[in-house]
This record gives C-alpha cells, sequence and structure tokens, in this order.
C-alpha cells in the first residue's frame, strides 16, 4: 500500500470506514498516495474529503458523480448593516434566480451561457447526447447539500487578492453545485466503461476502484469530458450571481471559485504522471484560494492554501457529515433546530432534516487542523440566509 497522510484523528474525526476506502485505493497497482482531510466521512469507493493520486490514470468513481461539483463566493457592494435592513426581500430574490431539487431546470429558456456553443458537446458523443439535458438544466442548482448562502463576514488577514482589510466587515453571495444530471450521466458512463477494462486487465479490484489509463482513447475522452462539465458547473455559478446581482441591484466588487470532485495533473517529484483526485476536497496549492462552507448555521471561511505536498495540496471542502443521510433524519430534533434558528436568526428556505447544522461536524475543529499546515484563513462569514432544496417553509427542517 502506498503511503496516506491524515489530517485528524480516526476516531474522533474521522470514522474507520472511510480510512480504509482511502487505504483500498492507496492498495491499487496505479496509486502513488493519498491523503484523508479533517471533513473526511465514507463516500461512494474514495471516501468524500479523500484526496489520491494515480500514476497517469484518472477513476472516474473517484472523481464522482457530481464532477466540477464547486463553491463560488462573490463579495457584495453593500454595507452589513444596510444587508440586515433589506434581508427578507433580498432572501426572496435570490430564492427566484436559483432552482433545487432533483431535476431541477430553467427550461422556459430563462437562462442562456456560452458554455452551450463549447465544440466538445458535439464531439464527445456522451456529452453530445445530453446537450439538450444540459441547457434546460443550465443555471440550476440541483439538491442534496447543495446551496445558495447570503453571508456576512470580516477579514481576518490581508492579502493583495481580496480587496479589504484586515477588520473590514462585508456581505456575500455563497453558492454550492455542480454539473448536475448532465454530469452524473457522463460520471455513471465512464465509470462502467472504466469497470470493464480494468476487469479485463486486473483480477481482483473491486469495480468501484476501477480506473483509465490517460494513455487510452476513452482515458483522454473521459479527461475531456470532465474538462467541459468543470466549464459547465462554472457557468451555472456565474449565471447564478448575475441574476442575483441584476435583480438585487448590488454590484460584485469580488469573486472568487474553486471546485472539487476533480481531477488535476501534476508532474511528481520522482517524474511521476501525477493524477490528482479530490473527492469532495479543495485545492490548496501555495496562494490558491478556496472557499471552505460549514453547515447552514455556522461558519464558512475563505482561505488560502499553504502548498502541502503531502496533503497533495489539498485541504477540506467542508465540515463533514457526522452520519448518513438516513441517519440524520432519524436524529433530526425538531425543538433544537427552531431554537437554534431563533438564537442565531437565520433566514432559511429549504433546509431538510439531513441538512441542518445537526448533521455536519464542527467546521471550528476542522479548520483548526488544518490552519496553518494546509490553509491559513482569512475571511470567517457567518450564514443569514440560507436557500437550498428542502421543502419552501422556513421551519422545513421539522
Amino acid at each position: 500500500m502506498k503511503p496516506i497522510n491524515i489530517y485528524g484523528e480516526i476516531g474522533r474525526d474521522i470514522d474507520l470506514e472511510a480510512y480504509e476506502q482511502l487505504e483500498k485505493a492507496c492498495s491499487l497497482p496505479v496509486s502513488i498516495s493519498g491523503a484523508l482531510m479533517p471533513d473526511a466521512h465514507v463516500g461512494y469507493a474514495l471516501p468524500v474529503g479523500g484526496v489520491a493520486a494515480l500514476d497517469n490514470a484518472v477513476s472516474p468513481a473517484f472523481v464522482g458523480f457530481d464532477i466540477a461539483c464547486r463553491m463560488k463566493m462573490s463579495i457584495l457592494d453593500i454595507k452589513p448593516d444596510v444587508f440586515e435592513e433589506e434581508r427578507k426581500s433580498l432572501a426572496k430574490i435570490l430564492e427566484g434566480v436559483t432552482s433545487f431539487g432533483v431535476g431541477s431546470d430553467f427550461s422556459d429558456g430563462k437562462r442562456d451561457h456560452r458554455v452551450m456553443d463549447d465544440p466538445r458537446w458535439n464531439e464527445i458523443k456522451k456529452a453530445k447526447e445530453l446537450k439538450d439535458k444540459a441547457a434546460k438544466q443550465l443555471g440550476s442548482s440541483g439538491g442534496g447539500n447543495h446551496f445558495a448562502d447570503l453571508m456576512t463576514g470580516e477579514v481576518t488577514e490581508e492579502k493583495e487578492w481580496l480587496p479589504l482589510r484586515k477588520g473590514d466587515k462585508f456581505v456575500a453571495l455563497l453558492t454550492h453545485s455542480g454539473s448536475r444530471g448532465t454530469g452524473y450521466q457522463i460520471a455513471s458512463h465512464y465509470k462502467d466503461l472504466a469497470e470493464k477494462k480494468t476487469q479485463k486487465k486486473y483480477k481482483g479490484i473491486s469495480k468501484n476502484y476501477a480506473w483509465l489509463s490517460l494513455d487510452d482513447e476513452d482515458g483522454a475522452e473521459y479527461w475531456e469530458a470532465m474538462q467541459l462539465m468543470g466549464d459547465y458547473a462554472s457557468a451555472n455559478h456565474e449565471l447564478i450571481h448575475n441574476h442575483f446581482s441584476k435583480g438585487s441591484g448590488l454590484r460584485i466588487l469580488q469573486e472568487y471559485e474553486n471546485h472539487h470532485n476533480f481531477a488535476w495533473k501534476k508532474m511528481g517529484s520522482n517524474g511521476e504522471k501525477m493524477i490528482i483526485h479530490r473527492k469532495g476536497a479543495t485545492p490548496a496549492e501555495k496562494g490558491v484560494v478556496g472557499i471552505i462552507p460549514g453547515s447552514m448555521g455556522t461558519s464558512s471561511y475563505l482561505a488560502e492554501g499553504l502548498g502541502n505536498e503531502k496533503a497533495l495540496w489539498s485541504s477540506a471542502h467542508g465540515a463533514g457529515r457526522t452520519s448518513s443521510r438516513t441517519q440524520a433524519k432519524k436524529n433530526h430534533d425538531v425543538k433544537a433546530y427552531r431554537e437554534f434558528l431563533k438564537e442565531k436568526d437565520i433566514l432559511t428556505i429549504g433546509v431538510a432534516k439531513d441538512e441542518t447544522y445537526q448533521c455536519y461536524k464542527d467546521i471550528d475543529r476542522v479548520m483548526a487542523l488544518q490552519e496553518g499546515v494546509l490553509v491559513n484563513s482569512v475571511a470567517k462569514m457567518n450564514p443569514r440566509v440560507v436557500v437550498m432544496a428542502g421543502g419552501r417553509r422556513s421551519d422545513d427542517g421539522d
């Protein structure tokens, strides 16, 4: 088995089963190394919060089904005190320009973006089959843990790339979503293809841990399809932010974004062609800006990567779940949830039982485990408006 570096304690911060998933990935013949982020929890094949470097090979299952799921943050031209006065009306605007839920779309033609003119839609057979679906879902957010939040924050460390000074308070729009149904079907198609090819050549390899060589036509094609889904996911966020800006009349002062559920090429110190898979992990190369959200009721962070090579230049991508969705629904405490919302004065729209703050790890503990090691935090933000895919009631956590 190839080396694994862990950022957190197994049994306290990270379940043993999540470690065992990464251990299995690092036992593959194409494995180079792995890293487990402090938000890690059990996922499909590679754990969420798991990072795996393969030698000139890409695993569709390790990238994940929501290819290029990403975060975007826009700093808005409004003072926090003014924002608080207008919060309810801004929440309605945000709800109106987003589309959440499984199968959600803008099929009435309200969304348009240059990404749909990309020639790869016609060059890649599977992408061509899904182009109409992608066009309908363009600018939507989907379900699960995807969200659109309005937050107030404070700068904790000055940076050249941040147009604010230490101590400055600000308002920001944060969104989390990916490549929608199109990305899911592309991921499923190439995962099945990888399984067939790997099983022919290697015996005893679990189907979920299959890969494609980048020297093969299928591997090269998946790589291009993945890149297209990255651009498509980015376009979805761009549309949400631009439509909110237009609808609210608030100018975007600065914006940042990063994606996870993706693979990157990097030359290793020994000359290996490293393909770094970040399944729910944030790129944290030295100087790279990252957005690390908490839960619907806890803080989120703007951070700068420190380029930790042992961590495969990665960091956590959020707080990380404490249990399965099924268990989270069973554990949901209605009274505590309502009291929490009242105390924190958070305006919520569509937060389901399995997406409340009760379902997630302590984001401050997660940040403490990586502060000065994987990243340096630059700003801390707190949720004021949360829009998700649950029922359309402010108390739908019950």
